[in-house]
């Protein structure tokens, strides 16, 4: 029901995830990052409480494995659990639980690991990651260019209705959280792609507005000056 794509980028240290699936509003329940620490996703059959500890873990000095480990050996009902993490070092972990549902796969690359479940088949979350780490530009465009890679190798078994891109950087709360979190059509993907499109211009913009709006853009709306 649901494939993604977690990643460091080396070269800023910022962390990030993409995520699609057939149920409605994959990215509220299954993406977490926090600035600094890394990226978590907790899918299949979702606990959200999950993540955040996976965070915990990683914020307290455990690297991936052992946040991973922590973590499963303490939760109820882990054969029901899909996760992965990514920590501040790029290191990678993931548990699969006996009750994944239909065809699953993890697939794993430097700083980057991606995964999902009633896949149409297990070489999406492959796919994912080559499309990821073969894609230029900044970290927002290679997440985006992983989701449609994992899209064109087939997806999820059934049509997907939801996507969602979440980025962390330097400040303490998220500097792109996009989501389209119910599609009719089936194409939550594109629509997250199109947000993409329109917000990376401007990312850096609202950033600044944020640190001292005295030194940032216009706003670019009626009655601006």
């Amino acid at each position: 029901m649901t494939f993604s794509l977690l990643a460091r980028c080396a070269e800023t240290g910022a962390f990030g995830m993409v995520i699609s699936s057939s149920s409605p509003a994959v990215a509220a329940r299954c993406a977490h990052a926090r600035a600094g620490v890394g990226v978590a996703a907790t899918q299949n059959i979702t606990d959200p409480a999950l993540g955040p500890r996976l965070l915990d873990r990683l914020a307290g000095g455990d690297g991936a494995a052992e946040a991973m480990a922590a973590v499963v050996a303490g939760a109820a009902h882990v054969d029901y659990r899909q996760l992965m993490v990514v920590d501040g070092q790029g290191r990678v972990a993931s548990h699969c639980g006996g009750r994944i549902l239909g065809r699953w796969g993890i697939a794993e690359g430097e700083g980057v690991i991606a995964g999902g479940n009633l896949l149409a088949h297990e070489g999406v979350p492959a796919a994912m990651v080559e499309g990821f780490l073969g894609a230029r530009g900044a970290l927002g465009d290679r997440l985006i260019a992983a989701l449609i890679a994992g899209r064109d190798a087939g997806g999820e078994a059934g049509p997907v209705h939801s996507a969602g891109l979440l980025m962390v950087d330097r400040e303490s709360w998220p500097v792109a959280e996009l989501r389209c979190d119910w599609s009719e059509e089936a194409r939550p993907i594109e629509a997250v792609a199109r947000a993409w499109a329109v917000y990376a211009p401007q990312m850096a913009a609202y950033v600044q507005r944020a640190r001292d709006p005295r030194e940032a853009p216009s706003y670019g709306v009626p009655g601006d000056e």
